[in-house]
């Protein structure tokens, strides 16, 4: 409490002090105390508290000190005046501001721009430009923030017309005047203007350089700065500290190379500059950003003096680093330290809670110490907490700080409406975007982006998505680089690639996003020739891929319908780049090679990944089962367990399909109990599909239907699925049929439920309830799905279908089975007409096992390449049983190793003998 023996001197220079530390708790008790004992407070002590009142939005108080100040005289202060503007334009608004502004006897350059700030805050763009059109007149020059204000203006009043004022006064080529010009263009985003203007001013100082270079950092062109550095070092300017300061900001961007950085930094240390504060906090930061924490952490204990921007810029870098227990190591150490953190302290450290490694309750605890010291309300700090709480798919907490936030900014609104799309509820950030709209908030570029990006996601309707591109039209956003990339990966997730590609070609201009989404929405489409388009227009207009593009592009070449030879030579582009040992381009190679059925090349890849992320694994393992190698799949489960890395629900849906194509109960089993017992992973749909698949499979079909009937959801369609396709091989007519019916009212226009009962009564030659449902497909018009195979020989596609004689080498291709049908008598070969689903004669049958699209596919492949060449084979449906035989076979007596791809796993057949162990 201030004593009345104390002078209002000390008063007024105590208040100074707690203005200086930024420590507004105890300036506001202190100014109270001095009011209520009636002492005398100069105008920089009640402008300071005025600035308070407009930062905590507090009305009541900032009107009580404006009575004081008129009862005192003070209001004739003209940065009392200012002041009173800068409160009432946060606090009662635009009218209060205007009143004070008009009343002010004394107005300086600073009075009249925060006029004009104070009409652009309140969206009056014209009385903005109108007040300096005035100043102006009144004889008033503008410095460069006034510029820079009424320059956002630039719908109202033309930059031009500003600058044209420079010209008028014949100040263009002055040094200060270019400065503050140069400086109002870059702030507004105007680099071509603000060259213009730097290149005008005849003799260029420190601030004309300074300028220009933190205009590049901002843009983010980093060649752009390196090269102005070094052109005021050759035209002799000894750079200062704030020089680079700014040069290492720059090289903190995304698109710096660490290596320009250290350049810097030597220069720093040669300049003598490496113990100034502001180049350390700057190393700090350029160190952090690249990754390179341990460096950062280097420049930080060496310094000689530390601010709280040192300490921010390290807490940030760890938060950027992911390690959450560095971040929170260096804020214990500055509250040991006695160093009070601010708002950007708080935001940083609770940013780090934010990461993947974090612990909800350690987020928890900083809300806590937050809330204590006042800071819960902060806009910075609570953006931040929304963000944490969205990020641990806390929604309902992040909501809950969302509603009390006193006030919200457009990163308060994007935070939530992200917050809602990583948990998938399209339905709650639509409802966020709609309640900004109707709050009067105009959205903007990010905002449009991230609803789109919402509107992506497997449960949003692609009508949702539609209303937005409309509602980006309108707000001007539809050439936006950012929007028009959120809309070519909606349209394209959607699967509505055409929509996709018109976006994509009106685009204003492309980056590497752009065409990363289009190969990718290609790639989802299976589209993979539009994909390799696609990519082969990105090189030839002189782009250079990255490893997001590479990854893109091997994915698309996982597709069956993809060349054998396609995902090679993307291989060997990654290589020529340098993108080998990324770790997104390793892991879709792994992915690329094992869904290509080539599992050795796929190992070799994992084996070489310096580093492997989740992804990595769940391909491998993945591989391995679908290539049938279930045991070789759970081996490397086994050595992700003792990794140190997050298991996921997706991990388990590959390792017990793994168990499933092996015939592994037992395993399959025992992975499940540890997923919903010991990671307490809850089970969903697929899970209980993969579980289902597993019991049908091995025979189990009691066990099967009694963890259906227990399943807390009911069964979807591919439960049903898997469990009539087992009640076909293992003869069971009544559960098939029940499998059957539900099936078909599930998915009453699916072929696959009305072929699979077919099957089943025609293995139990129930012909006439056979008749029954080919009849019902007939009357719902159902068509069957035709079965066709395909080979590549030679770069070129050939596809055949059951008893095809469309290919020129037909006759060939038939005598070639007629010889192999000799031959594989010879060998023993019966075959198993129970695979023909028609009534007909045993001989009739025979010969319609010998046409299947996969004999002929191989007949070909058998004739057009050299003995002892692989042959790899796709088939859009599953191989049926007696093929199976006959392809070992064939392996065997042919000498050739055939591999084949059906619609459920790949066959390897060497000498007679299946990868699959005949169990599929």
């Amino acid at each position: 409490m201030p004593q009345r023996d104390v002078s209002a001197a000390d008063h007024n220079h105590l208040l100074f002090n707690y203005a200086r530390t930024n420590n507004i708790v105890q300036a506001l008790k202190h100014f109270l105390g001095i009011r209520r004992l009636g002492l005398h407070v100069n105008g920089a002590s009640v402008a300071y508290v005025l600035k308070i009142c407009g930062s905590l939005c507090d009305q009541i108080l900032g009107n009580q000190i404006h009575c004081d100040c008129i009862k005192y005289g003070l209001i004739e202060d003209v940065t009392v005046g200012t002041s009173l503007i800068s409160m009432y334009t946060k606090t009662e608004g635009v009218w209060m501001a205007e009143k004070v502004f008009d009343e002010m006897p004394d107005r300086n350059v600073v009075s009249w721009t925060a006029m004009i700030g104070s009409y652009m805050q309140n969206r009056c763009p014209e009385k903005a430009a109108n007040l300096f059109r005035q100043m102006c007149r009144e004889g008033v020059w503008p410095n460069d923030f006034t510029y820079s204000t009424v320059l956002t203006a630039h719908r109202t009043i033309s930059p031009f017309q500003i600058h044209a004022q420079v010209i008028k006064k014949n100040y263009e080529s002055a040094t200060s005047d270019g400065n503050a010009l140069l400086d109002a263009y870059m702030k507004i985003g105007n680099r071509h203007d603000a060259i213009r203007v730097f290149e005008t001013v005849d003799e260029k100082d420190i601030v004309s350089w300074l300028a220009i270079l933190a205009g590049y950092a901002q843009f983010g062109d980093v060649d752009g700065a390196v090269g102005v550095f070094r052109r005021l070092v050759n035209n002799g300017v000894r750079p200062n500290e704030c020089l680079f300061s700014c040069i290492l900001s720059a090289c903190a961007g995304p698109t710096a190379a660490i290596a320009q950085g250290k350049q810097f930094h030597v220069g720093a240390i040669k300049e003598g500059y490496n113990d100034d504060l502001s180049v350390s906090n700057a190393l700090v930061t350029m160190y952090a950003k690249q990754g390179n924490i341990e460096s950062a952490n280097k420049v930080f204990q060496r310094q000689s003096e530390r601010d709280l921007v040192s300490w921010n810029s390290m807490i940030s870098g760890y938060a950027q680093c992911g390690d959450v227990d560095g971040a929170v190591g260096v804020f214990r150490r500055l509250a040991n330290d006695g160093v009070r953190p601010d708002e950007y302290t708080f935001s940083s450290i609770v940013n780090a809670c934010a990461g993947p490694t974090a612990a909800i309750e350690q987020g928890k605890q900083f809300h806590v110490v937050l809330i204590k010291g006042g800071y819960n309300n902060n806009l910075c700090v609570s953006n931040a907490l929304v963000t944490m709480y969205a990020k641990q798919g806390n929604i309902e907490s992040a909501n809950k700080v969302f509603q009390r936030q006193p006030e919200r900014d457009l990163v308060s609104w994007n935070s939530m409406i992200s917050g809602y799309a990583q948990s998938s509820d399209v339905d709650g950030a639509v409802g966020v975007f709609r309640q900004l709209v109707n709050n009067g908030v105009r959205p903007n570029e990010y905002l449009f982006s991230c609803i789109l990006n919402v509107c992506a996601g497997p449960t949003a309707a692609i009508e949702q998505g539609k209303q937005f591109h409309v509602g980006a039209i309108k707000e001007g956003y539809n050439d936006d680089l950012s929007v028009c990339n959120a809309l070519v990966t909606m349209y394209a997730k959607k699967g509505n690639i055409e929509s996709a590609n018109k976006v994509f070609q009106r685009q204003p201009e492309q980056d590497l996003v752009s065409w990363s989404s289009m190969i990718s929405g290609y790639a989802n489409c299976g589209d993979v020739d539009g994909a390799v388009r696609v990519f082969r227009r990105l090189v030839n207009n002189g782009v250079r891929p990255n490893e997001y593009t590479f990854s893109c592009i091997l994915d698309a070449c996982a597709s069956p319908t993809a060349g054998v030879e396609q995902g090679k030579q993307f291989h060997v582009g990654a290589i020529k780049e340098g993108y080998n040992d990324d770790l997104c381009v390793s892991s879709a190679l792994v992915n690329m090679y094992a869904k290509r059925g080539n599992i050795e090349s796929a190992n070799k890849v994992f084996q070489r990944q310096p580093e492997r992320n989740l992804v990595s694994w769940i391909s491998m393992i993945s591989g391995y089962a679908q290539n049938g190698y279930g045991k070789k799949a759970l081996e490397i489960f086994e050595e992700l367990r003792k990794e140190n890395l997050e298991m996921n629900d997706i991990t388990f849906i590959v390792v017990i399909t793994a168990c499933t194509h092996a015939g592994l109960v037992d395993e399959g089993e025992r992975y499940f109990d540890m997923m919903v017992n010991n990671l307490n992973i809850d089970p969903t749909p697929q899970h209980y599909s993969c579980m289902v698949d597993l019991y049908s499979r091995a025979g189990l079909l009691e066990k099967a239907m009694a963890l259906i009937d227990g399943m807390p959801f009911p069964a979807c369609p591919t439960i049903w699925r898997s469990l009539l396709a087992a009640c076909r091989v293992h003869k069971n007519v009544e559960l098939g049929k029940l499998a059957g019916d539900k099936l078909m009212s599930l998915q009453p226009q699916d072929s696959a439920a009305y072929v699979l009962l077919s099957n089943l009564y025609a293995t139990a030659g129930d012909w006439q309830e056979l008749a029954k449902v080919r009849k019902l497909m007939v009357v719902r018009n159902i068509k069957k799905v035709v079965g066709f195979s395909w080979i590549e020989i030679k770069n070129k596609t050939y596809s055949f279908v059951a008893g095809d004689t469309s290919h020129p080498s037909s006759g060939l291709i038939y005598t070639k089975l007629k010889e192999l049908g000799l031959r594989l008598r010879d060998a023993g070969y019966l075959p198993d007409t129970s695979y023909v689903l028609h009534d007909v004669e045993d001989e009739q049958k025979e010969d319609t096992l010998s046409w299947h699209s996969e004999r002929l596919a191989i007949a070909f492949g058998l004739i057009a390449t050299a003995g002892g060449v692989s042959l790899q084979i796709v088939k859009n449906l599953r191989v049926c049983g007696d093929c199976h035989t006959v392809i070992k076979l064939i392996s065997k007596i042919e000498e050739r190793e055939i591999v084949v791809r059906d619609s459920k796993r790949f066959h390897h057949f060497k000498d007679g003998a299946c990868s699959c162990g005949e169990y599929w």
